[in-house]
């Protein structure tokens, strides 16, 4: 049996979102028979004893949780204004705290550890086995973000140095971090691979538009500033007005949306549906036309697979990992970022009345839709990842 050991700062009962959370609950929820996971989280109840390892229940499969600081709910979904008040520090001092446990718990013959932060990587060696990285996102300090990264860019920086060497394997979600590597640290080259998140297929089914004259686009995921949250508010608006009012849009997710200036003129037609599961998702999702993306960086985001498996097109600022997916006349249209924010919102309005056409018309069929999802499948992808921890494992043994 494979002992895998997943350190990230998230309770499998609790209800933080977002693509990174996302790829976690997949690893833990569908590993594969020979495989046992031990999950070092979080524990937004404040209902488990610190370092004591409980058995869950993760819908069909079930998971050694070792909850390693008590971080409530309310403290996990925003963006930390202060070092003291960062959910990646608190957990790592919890982690190291319950070092001994977690090596404990997470030993077997077969055995390796896998890390969605850099922050973790030094408490990932020291268990003492072989690390996979992975490289979600690829923003720079220049770009906007809400989280202490922006301010403590240069941590940031000496941390990714350190998690990427120490690392046995890094797996990056997009090309485009793998030709950063080439350019800044090409000798990491040789151990990263190119493997994005995944999406599951069965849960986000295919469905048929909905019927009706209401145009409704949906958004699901924290609304940071580097998603643009203006400038999707911005062409929400614009499009409530083309339509004569047949709009709707639908947002996904526990951000506060009243911060920025332009939600309160989206208020009255925005439908905020909290807090929701992936199933919840999906059925959102079903009932919905369109998904938008206005990002200034992403890695691979969960949210887009999942529109488009559903069958949903999508409208985005371009970034060039979308390229394959949001295809002109077929899954939707992609808008180069104008330098002028009225001009970004401008080309979006007119990509999604344009989309609405399209939908209404019959010249986008949701079942070619979906078939831009199919290479991300869990069916597809997961398989891959679980065979890289399986090799890492038997070199070791090997050696």
């Amino acid at each position: 049996m494979h002992r895998l050991t997943m350190l990230h700062p998230i309770d499998p009962r609790g209800s933080k979102v977002g693509g990174i959370e996302t790829h976690v609950r997949l690893m833990f929820e569908r590993h594969p028979p020979d495989f046992s996971v031990l999950l070092v989280g979080v524990d937004e109840r404040g209902d488990l004893e610190l370092g004591k390892v409980v058995k869950l229940p993760v819908g069909d499969q079930t998971i050694d949780f070792l909850p390693v600081v008590h971080i409530p709910d309310k403290e996990i979904h925003g963006a930390a204004k202060k070092l003291w008040q960062s959910v990646t520090l608190r957990f790592a001092l919890g982690a190291l705290r319950y070092l001994p446990t977690v090596r404990r718990e997470g030993a077997a013959a077969q055995a390796t550890t896998e890390l969605q932060r850099f922050e973790f990587a030094p408490i990932g060696r020291m268990l003492g086995r072989p690390v996979v990285q992975l490289v979600h996102g690829e923003g720079s300090r220049k770009d906007q973000m809400d989280s202490l990264i922006k301010r403590f860019w240069y941590i940031n920086a000496v941390n990714e140095r350190i998690a990427l060497r120490l690392a046995s394997r890094i797996v990056c979600v997009n090309q485009n971090i793998i030709e950063r590597f080439k350019k800044v640290m090409p000798q990491l080259v040789a151990k990263s691979e190119l493997l994005t998140v995944s999406v599951d297929m069965d849960r986000f089914a295919l469905a048929p538009f909905p019927e009706g004259d209401v145009f409704r686009v949906v958004f699901a995921g924290r609304l940071d500033a580097f998603k643009d949250p203006s400038l999707m508010f911005e062409t929400m608006r614009r499009l409530h007005e083309a339509r004569g009012g047949r709009f709707e849009f639908h947002y996904i997710g526990t951000s506060d949306p009243h911060r920025f200036a332009e939600f309160p003129a989206i208020e009255p037609f925005t439908i905020r549906h909290g807090f929701q599961n992936s199933k919840g998702v999906a059925a959102i999702m079903r009932q919905c036309h369109s998904g938008v993306l206005t990002s200034f960086f992403e890695g691979m985001p969960c949210y887009l697979l999942e529109s488009l498996s559903t069958g949903r097109p999508v409208g985005a600022i371009r970034l060039p990992q979308f390229d394959p997916l949001i295809i002109d006349g077929e899954s939707g249209f992609l808008v180069e970022r104008p330098a002028d924010p009225v001009a970004s919102a401008e080309a979006m309005t007119a990509g999604f009345l344009k989309l609405w056409d399209e939908i209404q018309s019959g010249r986008l069929d949701p079942a070619a839709i979906r078939a831009k999802a199919i290479p991300y499948s869990t069916k597809v992808q997961m398989p891959k990842l679980f065979e890289r921890h399986r090799q890492l494992a038997a070199a070791v043994a090997r050696a």
